[in-house]
């Protein structure tokens, strides 16, 4: 039977593309959003029908819940016979300058973005371990979360560096608990990409900081697109990934460089 997939944030943008390849690539896969996504998630669950002839499951969750992302994974597990990728892409991108950021918003992008790929990371690596059968498990990072970027982006960007350093330290974990397991856990790091998050995410940048982005000098040859990210994911989760983990990908056009 074919492997499962559960992937956050699937409604839209980069976790549509994702689970759109990872269904071609002959994944079964689990859909998750916010209930308000759940028109988006079927209509997804309809073109991946069509297109190739499988059936997703829909997730309903939100990642911030630990007690909502440890029902899915099981529920999946349950209905579906397995979790063997977790992708834990569900993110926000609000745009704040730091000195105009609540205490409250700070705490709620972090609740999304890191707290939920904690839990993502955590309940995804039980379930492997209780299988037997290893896994994939792939978080959500940025080029911002390895060089700190401005222009309202800098809460944001604090996230990603701590998914990157959430994903080194599962790494350890990995090699020290979860190696007999087989499970790897890595990121990916997108820099600008073609998305309405993303998109809406620069007009905003605009208005905070125009003399930075400016000199950022973007144009459309800095962008990639969400099937290039979704791309680099298969390769993350493929057999051929089997020595890689730890990592955090960048795919950005050569924007920013290790």
């Amino acid at each position: 039977m074919s492997k499962v997939a559960l992937i956050t944030g699937a409604s839209r943008g980069i976790g549509r593309a994702i689970a759109t390849r990872l269904c071609k690539d002959g994944y079964r896969v689990a859909l998750n959003d916010l209930p308000r996504q759940r028109k988006d998630l079927e209509s997804l669950r309809e073109q991946l029908s069509t297109t190739y002839k499988r059936d997703a499951y829909i997730a309903i969750a939100d990642v911030s819940s630990g007690r909502e992302v440890e029902g899915m994974v099981s529920a999946v597990a349950k209905d579906m016979g397995s979790v063997d990728v977790m992708i834990a892409n569900a993110g926000i991108a609000p745009i704040s300058p730091i000195i105009d950021t609540s205490t409250e918003d700070f705490q709620h992008i972090f609740k999304i973005n890191v707290e939920g790929v904690f839990h993502c990371y955590k309940f995804a690596a039980l379930q492997m371990i209780k299988q037997g059968n290893g896994g994939k498990i792939i978080g959500a990072s940025s080029t911002a979360g390895k060089q700190g970027w401005g222009m309202g982006l800098g809460n944001y960007s604090a996230t990603k560096f701590a998914v990157r350093g959430l994903t080194q330290a599962a790494e350890i974990a990995t090699a020290r608990e979860f190696q007999q397991y087989g499970i790897t856990v890595n990121a990916y790091a997108p820099g600008f990409v073609t998305t309405e998050l993303a998109n809406n995410a620069i007009d905003a940048m605009w208005q905070v900081d125009k003399n930075q982005m400016g000199a950022l000098g973007l144009d459309e040859s800095l962008f990639a697109t969400t099937e290039d990210v979704a791309a680099a994911v298969s390769f993350l989760v493929s057999d051929e990934a089997g020595k890689i983990t730890g990592q955090s990908l960048m795919i950005n056009n050569g924007y920013l460089m290790d």
